[in-house]
């Protein structure tokens, strides 16, 4: 056997590269968090060749002091924790005191700082080889430099799985769009080749923070967002969703924040992806920018050594609190909100010399301040707010659970109020309000109504809006009259394993308050006695090992009630009105009313839009009018 051997220092530190360092991006981004650590609040990025040739990082931070900075290129040497108390609050975005070490063992690095405002600095210069630092005097302002060049100039094998220089400066790119989402505080410039490419101000107002986002993530993101901000206890979820129409074909505009280091992590996307589950088209991926807060102490960011994993005390509540914050801010998202954004954002155009993204502004979610998530809560129909003062001539009309009875019972039959009797027409004094979605003004083919509202000519998809409305109701009167259950005969035998058994039994009260009793009857058997009457056809038993691989995942499960909202959809599509049905204009107004009131109205069971606006802007740019 060969004999057992220290490693060299820099042989240790190439290995740790490895780890750390994997392309240029990998470098931008360990050098920007140590930035963001020292307190800079404006950072200088260039970068030459994708980053291969060079990658410097100026900031106005604290600065590193002399005697220090020989040290700073050791490897687990940091500033940000110094025993185990500290590890277990990490509140900086870096800690582990390997990214300089692992850099100058891969290419040529030179640190230059300085602790004071006189421009007295020191540089510290090493090269990869024999690990050895010189250290000079070099003038510098309050800050840092950190210039790293010739990238795997002496790991070949390393060098040659780097990319071209545009697809490296893309992952790079990337990096400082991420960070520079993160800190709305600090100013950030990007210079590649010598040209400028972004220059991002610092600012904490919503306006100036909606502006970045623009910015980085495009104005459309933004006109199509609503802005949240939700406390529940020690947690706080804030940021912007983007609308269910405004979807992507790829999970290529997501990002989210722990305590302000961007992540990826499994339950925060099972989390994201119920909250859309209900209004998002199959395929697609939803559109965000996330922030969540919580005690550093709840959650560890040392589980990955690129930091993009976290793990968290409780992953339950975490789940939860991001699944219902997200769930019930798209639910309360009416066309009023859609329409006001669009006339906001438009008025922005017209305005001269003002940033079209800055006043990109998304209205937050009202009526989501802390303590409103106690006990459960009924996802499903929602009445129209007292404030929406519609014209004495209409008033919505309200539901009741045997109205959505008598609906599930007659499929095809509208929800008519009473005092629908008169053909509407726009108010000829502004003291009347229009209803954001206006009133009818005809049908098309039997499948579109068009209305008239104060912006110009909404088109309404008839069968996906009445669908969406009846499916809301089916919801409503589901919750409101509880889970039917029904006892089996003959009790229903399933083959799991010893932990999926000894999950159905610490989450026994679960199961029994969505329908089911599962009896242990074993070590790895388990005894369904009783379901749901409306799942009397599904496939339990492949449900029951879904919800229990959910629960042991994620802490929880909400696929007993999607498969409960599936069936009650398709009842829905089934009981709306059908294409080619001619309705009367008091029918086309009663719907654009319920619309009006109903939860996720801008999208049908399927993630479809049902309605649209072409403003009367838009119309007279299709006819060139007044040109």
């Amino acid at each position: 056997m060969r004999k057992i051997k220290l490693l060299s220092p820099r042989l240790a530190n190439q290995i740790a590269a490895g780890e750390v360092v994997e392309r240029p991006s990998s470098v931008i981004k360990e050098l920007l968090e140590n930035s963001l650590d020292a307190g800079a609040t404006r950072l200088e990025i260039d970068v030459e060749e994708g980053g291969i040739k060079l990658m410097r990082v100026r900031d106005n931070g604290g600065g590193i002091d002399k005697d220090d900075l020989p040290l700073a290129l050791s490897r687990h040497a940091t500033s940000k924790i110094y025993e185990l108390d500290d590890l277990e609050a990490v509140a900086t975005l870096g800690f582990r005191g390997e990214a300089l070490a692992s850099i100058s063992s891969v290419a040529r690095l030179a640190l230059i700082s300085s602790t004071n405002e006189d421009s007295a600095g020191w540089q510290v210069v090493a090269e990869g080889r024999d690990m050895e630092t010189q250290l000079s005097p070099a003038p510098h302002p309050r800050g840092t430099t950190v210039e790293v060049r010739d990238l795997f100039f002496n790991t070949p094998a390393r060098r040659k799985f780097l990319r071209t220089d545009k697809t490296e400066y893309t992952h790079l790119e990337d990096v400082v769009k991420r960070l520079a989402l993160s800190r709305f505080d600090v100013a950030f410039n990007l210079r590649h080749n010598n040209r400028a490419i972004y220059s991002w101000r610092a600012g904490d107002s919503q306006l100036e923070q909606e502006r970045r986002v623009a910015q980085v993530c495009g104005p459309a993101f933004m006109e199509n967002a609503v802005h949240i901000d939700i406390e529940r206890g020690s947690l706080r979820l804030w940021g912007w969703v983007a609308l269910p129409t405004f979807s992507r074909s790829q999970a290529d505009l997501q990002h989210f924040f722990v305590n302000g280091r961007a992540i990826r992590d499994k339950l925060v996307s099972h989390a994201v992806r119920q909250a859309y589950q209900d209004v998002l088209y199959p395929g697609r991926h939803p559109a965000f920018v996330l922030y969540l807060e919580l005690d550093p102490s709840t959650v560890d960011v040392n589980v990955h050594p690129t930091k993009h994993e976290v793990r968290f005390r409780d992953n339950r509540s975490v789940h939860d609190f991001i699944y219902s914050s997200l769930h019930r801010a798209l639910a309360k998202v009416r066309p009023e909100d859609t329409l006001a954004k669009r006339e906001l954002g438009e008025g922005a155009d017209e305005t001269p010399g003002v940033n079209p993204f800055a006043l990109s502004s998304a209205r937050p979610i009202q009526g989501l301040a802390a303590g409103e998530f106690k006990g459960q809560e009924t996802m499903g129909f929602r009445a129209a707010s007292a404030s929406n003062n519609y014209p004495a001539s209409y008033q919505p009309a309200a539901i009741s659970p045997a109205d959505v009875r008598e609906q599930m019972g007659a499929y095809g039959e509208l929800h008519r109020p009473a005092n629908t009797a008169a053909t509407y027409s726009l108010p000829e004094t502004a003291d009347e309000e229009i209803p954001p979605l206006g009133y009818a003004i005809a049908q098309l083919k039997g499948i579109y109504i068009l209305a008239e509202n104060a912006q110009g000519l909404i088109v309404v998809d008839m069968h996906a809006a009445h669908e969406r409305i009846t499916y809301e109701r089916m919801k409503e009167s589901f919750a409101c009259g509880g889970i039917q259950t029904q006892p089996l005969l003959v009790p229903e035998s399933i083959a799991v394993s010893e932990k999926e058994a000894d999950c159905a039994e610490n989450f026994h009260d679960i199961f029994k308050s969505l329908g089911f009793e599962l009896q242990r009857a074993g070590p790895e058997t388990l005894l369904i006695r009783q379901l749901p009457v409306i799942l009397n056809r599904a496939k339990v038993e492949q449900l029951v090992r879904d919800v229990l691989s959910d629960l042991i995942e994620h802490g929880s499960s909400e696929r007993i009630q999607h498969h409960i909202n599936e069936i009650l959809g398709t009842m829905a599509c089934h009981g709306s009105v059908r294409a080619n049905r001619k309705l009367t204009i008091p029918e086309m107004n009663a719907l654009l009313r319920d619309m009006e009131a109903t939860e996720r109205s801008g999208q049908c069971n399927h993630g479809r839009p049902t309605w649209l606006l072409q403003s009367l802007d838009d119309l007279d740019k299709m006819f060139m009018r007044g040109q």
